[in-house]
């Protein structure tokens, strides 16, 4: 793919975008990374700016003058309402009005497979089925999925939204061998999703080539998208390790596992 010249990465001292930001800055001359917290000493072709994505203002200078976005801020797992609604909806807002303003040509996200959550894990799907949130935290990638779809409607503001699965070093449970998305697939998807010459708002499903598949990426094949690593090789290790579920667990009789499965998180 042709460098570009800035991508902001947000998110960047988080777990997936600590991974991306090793991999992603030979993508661009400057790589601009941004946190509430601490992110460490720039490289040589990295700025670092701290930065609340609630505030408006501040994401509107952050968005100026960058190519692409990366976006793995926000919060990434199952809370109350309130501390969503501040990272996930009005943060959210805040990086696509910004990008809008600002001549942003495009935006790759981290969505979830919580936005479809409860589904039957006897029905495989694809990018085009009605939602089906299992959380609050599943709900706020739903809005966030609507706003990439508004923005390129009405704006012509590009996204892909990555439905991402299970992405760790390796599987650690047994639905794990079905949802596992591998850290150099990951990276993979993100660079597909860089160098891809028109994504419109694009829907694909973080997923690596396991045997086992829930999510079928057929709409998602203008992105070159071909992982390699396989789930099956940690098979023996995990059913030698874990017992199996029973069979009306939601934690594996729908596609969001454990947040299916949970309570609402406020009760």
């Amino acid at each position: 793919m042709d460098k570009l010249g800035r991508i902001l990465l947000t998110g960047a001292s988080g777990g997936l975008g600590t991974l991306l930001r090793k991999e992603i800055a030979k993508h661009c001359n400057t790589l601009r990374l941004t946190n509430r917290h601490d992110m460490g000493v720039a490289a040589e072709n990295e700025e670092i700016v701290l930065c609340d994505l609630a505030d408006a203002d501040a994401v509107m200078e952050l968005t100026r003058d960058v190519d692409m976005v990366i976006h793995m801020g926000g919060v990434g797992r199952e809370s109350t309402f309130e501390a969503i609604l501040q990272s996930n909806y009005v943060g959210f807002y805040n990086l696509y009005e910004g990008c809008r303003k600002n001549g942003v040509k495009r935006v790759i996200w981290g969505s979830s497979n919580h936005a479809i959550g409860f589904y039957p894990r006897t029905q495989r799907i694809d990018a085009s089925v009605t939602p089906r949130p299992d959380s609050n935290y599943g709900v706020s990638k739903v809005y966030g999925e609507g706003m990439a779809q508004y923005y390129w409607d009405k704006f012509g503001l590009e996204s892909v939204s990555i439905r991402i699965g299970s992405c760790f070093p390796k599987p650690v449970d047994r639905r794990m061998l079905t949802t596992w998305l591998s850290y150099p697939d990951f990276v993979h998807l993100t660079e597909c999703c860089l160098a891809a010459p028109r994504v419109e708002h694009t829907i694909v499903y973080g997923v690596s080539d396991n045997d086992s598949q829930l999510w079928d990426n057929h709409m998602a094949a203008h992105l070159g998208y071909r992982p390699k690593d396989n789930a099956e090789i940690y098979r023996e290790e995990i059913e030698a390790s874990t017992k199996p579920y029973d069979r009306d667990d939601l934690t594996i009789a729908v596609h969001g596992g454990g947040f299916a499965a949970a309570g609402h998180f406020e009760d």
